[in-house]
């Protein structure tokens, strides 16, 4: 199966030992490398600088497989992200991200280097935020939904977002295109305020809903059904890159088994396939910054 995953690469820079180290990110990136690291065809759509640090981005996606043919190439400097990690190794970030690579695919531009035949598709993160990229991955989205798998990750970062209230209409739009979309508590907290977990989940209008729950795994949210789904147990480094692996995770297991959208209605299909992206998220916090495991690390998991 071909995977498209769109959205930003950037460089997360995470204190450690008084120092700052720097590690390549970026939400949709983090995925297209899981992706590939689970012997997925993946290519990655976004924008890439020709400066030092955007030859890393690329050189990593390389290194993991990663099909580099729909890179949209920019002589704007790579975009960064300050990670601040507390002593329960969750991290919270500050962007930096004006007159800089992430932000700067256009419509015309993506909607090229898109691949004539997609069957998973995967969009998020700050790319559904800056512009003009977020207008680029909405005519992604819109273009492959006929036929394709189209999974949608908002990750919501409310000290990135201006207006809130704009950006709920734009990813709303997103979402009507979507069959799959994963969130956190604190992702529908923010989009539907006031609203228990699965009503808010529901409210998204997405057929399936997959809720990470951290250390507690996932809940699978559909029309009339909820189900639970545990996580294994892990010693956390930190939690950089787990909602990225949880996504790949999951279209991982969804391409293996040579799965399509009408397979979104049986349950125990799409119990199976977050139960393995609960895996590869898990094996991703034990290590530190957003490096997501091999299938050779996930044999029993799988």
């Amino acid at each position: 199966m071909t995977i498209v995953v769109g959205g930003e690469a950037l460089i997360d820079l995470v204190p450690h030992a008084d120092q700052l180290a720097a590690h390549p990110g970026g939400g949709p990136y983090n995925t297209a490398r899981t992706l590939a690291r689970l012997d997925q065809d993946v290519h990655f759509l976004g924008c890439l600088s020709d400066d030092g640090l955007g030859a890393t981005l690329r050189a990593r996606l390389e290194e993991d497989g990663v099909r580099l043919d729909t890179v949209v190439p920019t002589t704007k400097p790579t975009t960064l992200a300050l990670a601040e990690v507390d002593a329960g190794g969750a991290a919270t970030y500050r962007f930096y991200t004006e007159g800089t690579s992430a932000p700067s695919v256009t419509p015309d531009a993506a909607l090229a280097a898109l691949p004539r035949d997609v069957d998973l598709l995967h969009v998020g993160t700050l790319g559904l935020v800056m512009e003009p990229i977020a207008s680029a991955l909405r005519a992604v989205v819109e273009a492959v939904a006929d036929r394709a798998l189209v999974m949608v990750d908002p990750n919501c970062r409310p000290t990135f977002i201006a207006d809130r209230e704009a950006y709920r209409e734009r990813l709303g739009e997103t979402l009507r295109h979507a069959h799959v979309v994963k969130v956190s508590e604190d992702d529908l907290a923010y989009l539907e305020p006031g609203l228990g977990v699965a009503e808010a989940a529901r409210a998204l209008g997405v057929p399936v809903a997959l809720v990470t729950l951290g250390g507690d795994g996932a809940l699978i949210v559909d029309a009339e059904t909820e189900a639970h789904v545990d996580a294994p147990a892990i010693t956390v480094v930190d939690t950089i890159g787990a909602g990225d692996a949880f996504g790949g995770g999951f279209l991982a297991y969804w391409a293996r088994a040579g799965l399509a959208v009408a397979d979104l209605g049986d349950p125990d299909a799409v119990r199976a396939a977050t139960a393995f992206a609960c895996a590869v998220a898990a094996r991703t916090c034990e290590r530190a910054g957003a490096s997501p495991p091999r299938l050779s690390d996930l044999d029993g998991d799988f």
